[in-house]
């Protein structure tokens, strides 16, 4: 089996790596990314992409037929990805998110693909009132990043048949350690800021909800989607991936964090304007269709594993929200240097592309 991963070199893409490796030992596995973020590695004891067979280097919207071919499956994680990203690149994240990642599912079906996997997210559901979302709910997507996962969901429904199943794995907000850490999350702002600083400013008023999953839990959901079995010829299928227990407002998570860390407090901001951003998600669905693939990781585990893993790193950055941990600073500290231009292309006088091997030839 061959698999192609696009953007395995953000947060996400470590775990998914480790985890079909694990699973599938004997399966051919390629890389493909613009390695934006290759330099951000955080308690790697190794290379991550070293438990791939080849590391290939490109931009999602210009992949060419060669990197498909003899691809059985691709898992799509390739995004401008997250709602301030989207927001300062709002034409290139339609353009990358949405027409990039349909051109890409297409080609991959000519190709002879049996399977393509797209991280969706919770976030297409925009605001919610009491009723946890299913995934018979009516989308309604507030910025950017959410509108581009609609409009690609739509267009991957449209190719789906028997012999090209396709799965939208909607998200809820992604956490956890990771060999490239993000900061820019909330539950792994909150930990950031509890350990270098003992306090956590809640910028809204604590109210709104959000879904939780651990990257190491989302690694399994793409695991199972790999080899889902139809029924009902849902050749298409949106599904919501994560754990009703973790639906928490953000003043629980603040509070859960305190908890595990002992000297932090918190405060909300009562006079923030409504965050709109709130929902509550069912995991119902995904429960009954993958029951050897539910989230392992507890709410507390994973914040003594961030804790613990900020700890090890000696993370003393007091002023993180403007560092290579938030991937927006990260992208806006490479056009400074011009090393990528406004359309985050490479400019390849300057790209460290160059210098890399991309085959790791396992044994």
């Amino acid at each position: 089996m061959k698999i192609l991963i696009t953007g395995n070199m953000g947060y996400v893409g470590p775990g998914v790596v480790s985890q079909l490796r694990a699973t599938f030992p004997n399966a051919e596995l390629i890389g493909y990314d613009m390695a934006y973020f290759a330099a951000c590695l955080t308690n790697a004891d190794f290379l991550p992409e070293s438990k791939l067979n080849a590391q290939l280097f490109g931009n999602i919207t210009s992949i060419s037929h060669k990197e498909l071919k003899g691809v059985d499956v691709v898992i799509h994680l390739a995004a401008i990805s997250n709602d301030p990203m989207g927001k300062k690149y709002e034409d290139l994240t339609i353009e990358v998110n949405y027409k990039a990642s349909e051109r890409l599912a297409r080609m991959a079906k000519d190709a002879g693909a049996r399977a393509f996997v797209f991280a969706s997210s919770c976030s297409v559901y925009g605001a919610t009132e009491g009723v946890s979302k299913t995934e018979d709910s009516a989308v309604g997507p507030l910025t950017a990043y959410a509108k581009s996962k609609v409009l690609t969901e739509e267009a991957l429904a449209d190719l789906a048949d028997e012999d090209f199943t396709v799965t939208a794995l909607r998200f809820a907000t992604a956490c956890g350690m990771s060999e490239r850490l993000r900061l820019d999350l909330v539950l792994n702002d909150f930990v950031a800021a509890a350990v270098v600083s003992g306090k956590i400013e809640i910028l809204s008023d604590g109210t709104p909800w959000r879904p939780l999953i651990h990257v190491k839990d989302m690694a399994r959901a793409i695991e199972w989607a790999i080899n889902r079995e139809p029924r009902n010829s849902d050749y298409f299928l949106a599904i919501n991936a994560g754990s009703n227990d973790w639906n928490f407002q953000v003043h629980e998570l603040a509070r859960a964090v305190a908890t595990a860390i002992p000297g932090t407090s918190f405060s909300c901001n009562e006079l923030a304007p409504i965050d709109n951003r709130s929902y509550r998600v069912s995991f119902d669905l995904y429960q009954s269709l993958a029951p050897q693939h539910q989230p392992l990781y507890s709410l507390r585990e994973t914040i003594v594993e961030l804790h613990e893993g900020l700890v090890s790193m000696n993370f003393k950055n007091s002023n993180f929200r403007n560092s290579s941990f938030m991937r927006l600073q990260v992208l806006t500290q490479l056009q400074e240097n011009n090393h990528i231009n406004a359309n985050l292309e490479w400019n390849h006088s300057n790209s460290p592309l160059k210098s890399i091997t991309h085959d790791f030839h396992r044994n």
